[in-house]
């Protein structure tokens, strides 16, 4: 249909540029990278709000195509171009302010004791420090971005909310969700599964931990600083088994290569091509970026020795494995993941491999009689961690749901009610600020928290399926050819949930992650 085939072409050269110019403003914060990115994302915007090719989709939608990849190419375009629809003004203000608020996060270091701190260096003080008073003020420290950026984020909030109301959603919430084909009633179903799942064993664990830091800083009145990272979303080596001494090199790189060679999925030019180490005015978080939709792929991270990045490069991996592995002859339009929590599934079961004894033996080349020691530990660290995420990413899903409610709202009550409610985290006496707003995805990955809990039910249905099927996932060959067959290469020519079922056997549950959580 040439309606389909000249506006992907169209959208193919504008995207690609535009992921250039984010890559570049993320590893180098710079005012004409930024310029440069705000410009080109306000085109794609634009490219994306054509009202006479809305028109035109929609149209072609009521006449019910035949052919089921023409549907759901004009069905993708039809989310892509539904949630554009709005005044040009308006566009340019969002993309601006979206545009110069993750600037500010990517260049912004925060100043303790006259120096300027990146985000591994204030987790190494949480990790490591036993000065509850320098724990205090980096854990504060790691907020102060917050402070600069919250009055936008908020402003933020009410822009996209008013980009909402004039497609006739209640907000950007809910026209986010429905753009992203996950019905509001079972999302907060499943999240409310999900609670009462992990609700009981995450208090027994904190209680453990608990009891654990109370010993070891001498105070029952345990605060958000004397948890191992700002957020309390990372395993902390109390709370689990740390293996940063079996990872002293800043190589993580190197043993994602090796995970993904043994499935047969060559990630060497990935590799070359990404840019995987710290240093002034990059973003200090991780991601995998898609540039082209072909075989261009690349990952940011930060990469230090310890336990932590290995994780992060085997989650990043996993991302850039699916990117790679998409059938080539898909139209450009579905040439993508059939959703992002399908992504981060691959991901999150591919960075559990950190814990997985056999991994750490045959991957990593950690002696066999060093592993045998705290197999038994490393099997309830990683059941732990997912449940510590759970918890956490239940804040952020509900947060965000009262973010877009009422974006002038007490948005710093409402945070630190959340915390305690999911993360059993007291917030601290006279605690004043906005620390919602430190955490980057709230402004630069809106409504995106909830991708991140699916994806760790569907790591655990996938697993199962796979081990169903190929054997062992550490040594099993086949499971490379089973992934790409059954999962990866489809990309988004089927919704997701006509995916998950026809990869794993079974509609998306929590059966397989009740049963991982529980091991």
């Amino acid at each position: 249909m040439k309606l389909v085939e000249a506006t992907q072409e169209h959208w193919r050269a504008l995207e690609t540029r535009f992921h250039h110019a984010y890559w570049d403003s993320q590893i180098e914060a710079s005012p004409d990278h930024d310029r440069l990115r705000a410009e080109l994302e306000l085109e794609v915007s634009r490219a994306k709000g054509d009202r006479d090719l809305y028109r035109a989709v929609l149209d072609a939608l009521d006449a019910r195509p035949g052919d089921p990849e023409l549907a759901r190419s004009l069905e993708v375009l039809r989310l892509s171009l539904s949630g554009n629809q709005m005044d040009d003004d308006l566009r340019t203000q969002i993309v601006e302010l979206s545009s110069a608020i993750e600037s500010d996060f990517a260049s912004f270091r925060p100043v303790l004791d006259g120096q300027r701190l990146s985000d591994n260096e204030i987790e190494e003080i949480l990790t490591h420090s036993d000065d509850g008073e320098l724990r205090r003020r980096a854990w504060g420290a790691s907020k102060e971005i917050g402070t600069v950026v919250a009055d936008r984020v908020r402003e933020l909030a009410r822009l996209r909310n008013e980009a909402a109301r004039a497609l006739g959603f209640p907000d950007y919430y809910r026209m986010s969700l429905d753009l992203q084909e996950i019905p509001e009633a079972w999302l907060f179903e499943t999240m409310d599964g999900l609670d009462r799942l992990t609700a009981e064993p995450f208090r027994a664990w904190k209680g453990s931990l608990d009891d654990a830091l109370a010993e070891r800083f001498g105070t029952r009145e345990l605060s958000p600083w004397h948890y191992s990272d700002p957020f309390f979303q990372l395993l902390p080596p109390q709370g689990g088994v740390s293996l940063d001494e079996f990872f002293p090199a800043a190589d993580a790189d190197r043993h994602a290569l090796a995970t993904f060679e043994r499935w047969n999925v060559d990630l060497s030019d990935v590799i070359a091509t990404s840019d995987l180490f710290p240093r002034e005015h990059k973003c200090q978080h991780a991601f995998c970026i898609q540039m082209d939709r072909s075989k261009d792929v690349r990952i940011l991270a930060n990469i230090v020795p310890g336990e932590r990045w290995v994780e992060t490069m085997l989650h990043e991996s996993g991302h850039a494995a699916y990117d790679m592995s998409i059938e080539g002859s898909l139209p450009y339009l579905l040439r993508r993941p059939a959703h992002t929590f399908t992504t981060e599934a691959m991901a999150i079961m591919s960075g559990r491999l950190v814990r997985d004894p056999r991994w750490l033996t045959e991957v990593a080349g950690i002696p066999e009689e060093h592993v045998a020691e705290i197999a038994g530990d490393l099997h309830a660290a990683s059941a732990a961690q997912s449940l510590l995420f759970a918890r956490w990413g239940l804040v952020m899903v509900y947060f965000e749901r009262d973010l877009y409610n009422d974006p002038g709202g007490d948005l710093d009550a409402r945070w630190w009610d959340l915390v305690e409610r999911f993360q059993l985290v007291r917030k601290p006496r006279d605690r004043r600020g906005p620390d919602w707003a430190a955490k980057i995805h709230i402004a630069a990955a809106p409504v995106y928290y909830h991708n991140y809990l699916l994806g760790e039910m569907l790591a655990s249905q996938l697993r199962a399926a796979l081990e169903r099927d190929c054997g062992n996932l550490i040594d099993a060959s086949a499971a490379g050819p089973w992934l790409r067959e059954r999962f990866f290469s489809p990309g988004a020519s089927m919704p997701w949930d006509t995916l998950v079922e026809r990869a794993t056997g079974a509609p998306l549950s929590a059966a397989d992650h009740a049963a991982y959580l529980s091991s």
